[in-house]
């Protein structure tokens, strides 16, 4: 099976998750500065979802260019991923309108942590499927990036229950880390 249904599924949804998580900042009554004040939080934690689904989906587009084809397994673990990332506008929300409180903050790093580990099995299933000298393989096979990314994720579930706002700053250094798509996907191509 080729892998454009699948990324244009995948797109469809991702989009669909984005127009979800605007559509939660509710424009204030009022026409003065003042007024945007309240929602101050909420659009920061927009703005937090929005760079992380653009890192997946920088990224997921960046995997189907290095992917030859696709069966039931990858459908599935790719559903997978797309579950995790279709909860982020509830925790988005629940993060902004709770002003970065401990539980909401933990639960949006429990998703984020989730969503990391859904990429990574993604990942070994395209590698199981293709092998391990197929481009997916060569490129992903050491995945200390993901691993990393798993790790700080956990840190900041624990840490969010005594100090939430230095829980955002584990979450922060994720995305940073991962802003630039996977460079080790396109040498690979590049490389054949």
């Amino acid at each position: 099976m080729k892998t454009s249904r699948l990324e244009a599924f995948s797109d469809g949804v991702l989009a669909i998750i984005i127009t979800i998580m605007i559509l939660e900042i509710k424009v204030p009554e009022g026409d003065s500065l003042q007024d945007l004040l309240p929602i101050v939080p909420k659009f920061i934690t927009y703005l937090l979802s929005f760079i992380y689904l653009a890192i997946y989906w920088n990224n997921h587009h960046h995997l189907w260019q290095a992917v030859e084809h696709v069966n039931g397994k990858i459908l599935w673990a790719n559903l997978h991923l797309l579950f995790w990332l279709s909860l982020f506008p509830f925790t988005t929300g629940w993060m902004g309108e709770n002003h970065f409180s401990s539980y909401p903050v933990a639960l949006y790093g429990i998703i984020l942590l989730m969503a990391s580990i859904a990429w990574a099995i993604l990942a070994r299933q395209i590698i199981k499927e293709e092998g391990i000298d197929s481009k997916v393989g060569k490129a992903l096979n050491k995945n200390n990036k993901v691993k990393f990314s798993i790790i700080l994720y956990a840190t900041g579930v624990i840490v969010s229950l005594f100090q939430p706002i230095l829980s955002i700053s584990f979450y922060v250094i994720v995305a940073v880390l991962w802003f630039i798509p996977d460079k080790r996907i396109e040498k690979t191509l590049q490389d054949k």
